[in-house]
């Protein structure tokens, strides 16, 4: 698995390499209070890191945390029970 990761890895940065080197062109992107200024290929790159950071965060807010939450109460719950003694036949 960690072989796999590792050459995803690599296939990325050979993309953002390619895509970097293709897309030389200059370009400014104003936001109001700053002007950044960079190529056409690294403002691609940081928008693509941008978007998988949001979406990332997105995804954590709205699944991971609420699991955590629900598996904090269910633990909490265990805890809090009276142990049951089996009551089977004897």
């Amino acid at each position: 698995m960690r072989l796999i990761r590792f050459l995803i890895a690599l296939l990325c940065i050979a993309a953002g390499v390619v895509v970097g080197a293709l897309n030389p062109q200059p370009v400014s992107l104003d936001f109001g209070f700053v002007t950044l200024r960079g190529t056409l290929g690294v403002s691609l790159l940081v928008a693509l890191l941008a978007g998988a950071i949001a979406g990332g965060l997105m995804l954590a807010a709205s699944v991971v945390v609420p699991l955590r939450q629900q598996l904090r109460r269910e633990r909490a719950r265990q805890a809090a029970a009276p142990a049951n003694p089996h009551t089977g036949d004897s």
